[in-house]
């Protein structure tokens, strides 16, 4: 299969889905109060920005796939990995941190295991920028954190060992 190929059939995919999002499956199972003030607190709000965001992707691919020249193939399927066991002992590590979020949540609270998760990923990955990989894995959530909690009203779960503001 080459690239352009690939292209294409994940546009038409993301599209399909995202017209199903937003002509069946938001209207049907998400239910929104009629007295809501703000348009960013209703609960229909966020899905139909999400599915506009996977419309606009699906048509970059279909886009892609339509202007990319080449039709160059990806390379054979059946080639040795190069890593050889590393890829599945990364799946069990994910699976580990998972477990360990899990775990976390109640007693670190969300946004103390959101940012140690956040950082265990970007290691576990290889990440090519660490510095700004524990940026982010600090800052993100604290935002998030402030967003939910100071302007939406919205109670985040806090740990047992420090309580954010």
């Amino acid at each position: 299969m080459s690239e352009k190929t690939l292209h294409l059939r994940l546009g038409i995919f993301t599209c399909l889905v995202a017209l199903f999002l937003i002509f069946y499956a938001i209207p049907s199972f998400v239910f929104s109060p009629s007295n809501v003030g703000n348009i960013i607190l209703s609960p229909l709000f966020w899905p139909y920005v999400l599915a506009g965001l996977t419309v606009i992707v699906g048509l970059g691919l279909l886009a892609n796939a339509v202007t990319s020249a080449k039709d160059t193939p990806f390379e054979d399927e059946e080639t040795v990995h190069p890593e050889g066991s590393a890829p599945w002992m990364r799946l069990g590590a994910l699976a580990v941190i998972m477990v360990l979020v899990m775990v976390g949540l109640p007693t670190l609270g969300m946004v103390w295991t959101a940012m140690l998760a956040f950082a265990a990923c970007a290691f576990l990955f290889r990440t090519r920028h660490p510095v700004a990989a524990v940026v982010c894995a600090v800052i993100v959530p604290l935002l998030l954190y402030a967003f939910f909690a100071h302007v939406a009203g919205v109670a985040i779960p806090q740990g047992n060992f420090v309580r954010l503001p």
